[in-house]
């Protein structure tokens, strides 16, 4: 497994410019697994800041061409030597911390960068010969930092002062470190083979009662009980089996950590590979549970319509009685292409494919499929199905209320009033019910005092009723 520098990488990494890349100045690579750099001369030509941090790029290369870069990020890779460099002439700024640079003579190639200010070598196996800093400073006239300390210029002229001396040195543990890297680099060569044919030669023992392979009898049709029975406990096995598989898995991935090892870029690029290898293997896992996943039960076998609603989407069902028909509100997502919906109705239930997920509904009652109709919103995006009912439904013609003028609400209240006064009074000219309380006429009374008092009064108030005359303005007596 190689990750490479690709075209579409660069677009996608290069969202921030409209996905241009002619005009880039300014592109993130950092923890990609890159582990060589190409097209980003031939494609990026304006860059300025390029970041390739946390990689595991061993070589400088093909940003020659890059005129106009300023800022170059190669922190934590597997780069030895710096080169090829030349051709940056804008460069400013160079970040190789924590790389596995030891031929620190490399650095004379930096010479033709005559703007460089900046440089960062820490973490690098350079960093521990005696006198780096002082050949660093009087091999690179132009630098005013390094190592995120500013260069003093009483620092430079003493610097200056010891360089032939100091340049011996250097070069003395240059040749040193160059043959114990030789033979590092051999031995660790050497050892990353073995481990790699050991496992090749190492084979799986499966767990006794499950040899790996199924057999199958292609002429037996009938399901028998006993063999349903075995096939259970086989998969039962094949199930223990996998466990004791990844058990085994994890004590083999503990022990590999646990291993004493030197910091090499064979040894990082070694668990850069146990790394990928392990998410291999849990991605196959993950793809096999997704196989195995039964599929999605929508109608059963004795033919009833289940309800589901696998895409989680909120939805309403109205019951228009005044149109006769079903109206479905599906909050399907805002921005989902309409591509990705598929509408079936049926008489009695209808299915939505949202993303090859179903939303499926049981209706009230049957209606028509053929006229039934789905559209989009344009401002929500939801989905909106009528369905009319199959049993239509024939209402009476509702006559329409007459207006009543403004002005003749006063007088329709009146009216209304004198209604209900009349109802509640009775027009004894209108009915001839008999006179209950004059059926036995009342002996003459012949009596003075009060007898003729009281009744001279009953005489006057019936002969009052006469000429009585009932005014709705005038307010009733107390």
């Amino acid at each position: 497994f190689t990750s490479l520098v690709t075209e579409e990488l660069l677009r996608q990494r290069a969202e921030h410019n409209n996905c241009e890349l002619f005009s880039l100045e300014e592109i993130s690579l950092h923890q990609q697994e890159i582990e060589k750099l190409e097209y980003i001369d031939k494609l990026c030509r304006d860059l300025k800041i390029l970041y390739l941090q946390n990689n595991l790029i061993p070589k400088i290369e093909n940003v020659s061409k890059l005129k106009k870069l300023e800022y170059l990020n190669l922190a934590l890779n597997n780069i030895e030597r710096i080169e090829n460099l030349e051709g940056c002439e804008e460069l400013q700024k160079l970040d190789l911390t924590a790389n596995f640079i030891g031929e620190l003579s490399s650095i004379e190639i930096l010479k033709h960068n005559i703007h460089l200010r900046e440089l960062f070598l820490v973490g690098n196996p350079c960093t521990e010969f005696e006198g780096y800093r002082q050949f660093v400073v009087a091999t690179l006239h132009q630098l005013k930092c390094l190592d995120s300390k500013e260069i003093e210029r009483s620092e430079r002229i003493q610097a200056l002062q010891n360089y032939r001396q100091v340049e011996k040195q250097i070069r003395d543990q240059e040749q040193v470190y160059l043959v114990k890297r030789a033979r590092e680099k051999e031995e660790a060569l050497k050892k990353i083979q073995e481990k790699q044919e050991k496992k090749k030669e190492k084979q799986i023992k499966p767990k006794p009662g499950f040899d790996r392979r199924w057999y199958t009898d292609i002429n037996n049709i009938n399901p028998d009980p006993l063999e349903d029975k075995e096939n259970h406990q086989q998969k039962e096995t094949e199930k223990e089996y996998q466990e004791w598989e990844i058990d085994k898995d994890d004590e083999e991935d503990r022990a590999f950590w646990e291993e004493p090892t030197p910091y090499t870029p064979e040894y990082r690029l070694e668990a850069h590979r146990h790394l990928e290898e392990k998410r291999r293997v849990k991605e196959n896992i993950r793809g096999q549970k997704m196989k195995e996943k039964p599929p999605r039960t929508l109608i059963t076998t004795d033919g009833k319509v289940l309800n589901m609603n696998e895409p989680k989407l909120h939805f309403f069902l109205k019951d228009d009685e005044e149109n006769n028909q079903f109206i479905l509100d599906l909050a399907v997502y805002r921005h989902l292409d309409s591509s990705l919906i598929d509408v079936d109705v049926q008489p009695t239930y209808l299915r939505v494919m949202v993303k090859d997920k179903p939303f499926q509904l049981v209706l009230p009652e049957e209606v028509k499929p053929d006229s039934s109709s789905a559209k989009r919103s344009q401002t929500t995006g939801h989905l909106v199905i009528s369905m009319p009912k199959v049993q239509e439904i024939i209402r009476a013609n509702r006559k329409t209320p007459t207006l009543v003028k403004p002005s003749d609400s006063n007088k329709l209240q009146t009216n209304v009033k004198r209604e209900r006064v009349e109802k509640l009074e009775v027009d004894h000219s209108k009915y001839s019910f008999p006179d209950v309380a004059n059926i036995i006429q009342e002996k003459e009374q012949t009596g003075q005092g009060p007898i003729n008092l009281q009744q001279q009064k009953v005489i006057d108030a019936e002969n009052s009723y006469v000429d009585f005359e009932d005014n709705q303005d005038v307010p009733p007596l107390i």
